[in-house]
């Protein structure tokens, strides 16, 4: 039985198996598909519990959100993931991508089109600073702005779209 169940928890989409035996003469096997909530830098998609697990490319749903990281980062940018998309939620709003590039910038995009530069130090309090001060400023400009840069100590800078009136901001 530990045999059956090993072997079929190596296919990729697999996230559990229980295999028990059935009188007179048969196997009960009952098999638990991966949830994907995330797809990670290019043939990997994270579930449900935040684990990678590896698909096909032409499997990965392309609506899902994409998450980049170096290699071994897996870990720090998924979570990061679950704790910005909760409150993204509450205003509407979702997170399309997440990044942590080679150099250790943060960046990510929204589901409007603006796209968030955290840099590379303090990010956690750049990320509540975006939480608490940017996103309900930006729920009533979201059709004007283009990014928001929060590498700044004490502020952010925005970059508007082309063409945004800017009278009464």
């Amino acid at each position: 039985l530990s045999a059956v169940r090993a072997e079929l928890r190596q296919l990729p989409w697999v996230d559990d198996v229980s295999v028990a035996r059935q009188w007179p003469s048969g196997l009960l096997v009952q098999v638990r598909e991966q949830t994907p909530v995330a797809r990670w830098n290019e043939t990997q998609l994270v579930n449900m519990r935040g684990l990678l697990f590896t698909s096909e490319p032409r499997f990965i749903p392309n609506e899902l959100p994409q998450l980049r990281g170096p290699q071994g980062t897996d870990g720090e940018v998924i979570n990061r993931y679950q704790a910005m998309q909760g409150h993204m939620a509450e205003v509407g709003m979702r997170l399309v991508s997440l990044e942590l590039d080679a150099r250790g910038a943060w960046q990510f995009a929204l589901d409007n089109g603006v796209k968030v530069r955290l840099g590379r130090r303090q990010i956690d309090e750049r990320a509540q600073r975006f939480i608490t001060m940017v996103l309900p400023w930006l729920t009533a400009r979201v059709a004007q702005v283009g990014y928001i840069d929060m590498r700044y100590t004490n502020g952010f800078a925005v970059g508007w779209r082309s063409g945004a009136q800017l009278a009464g901001n």
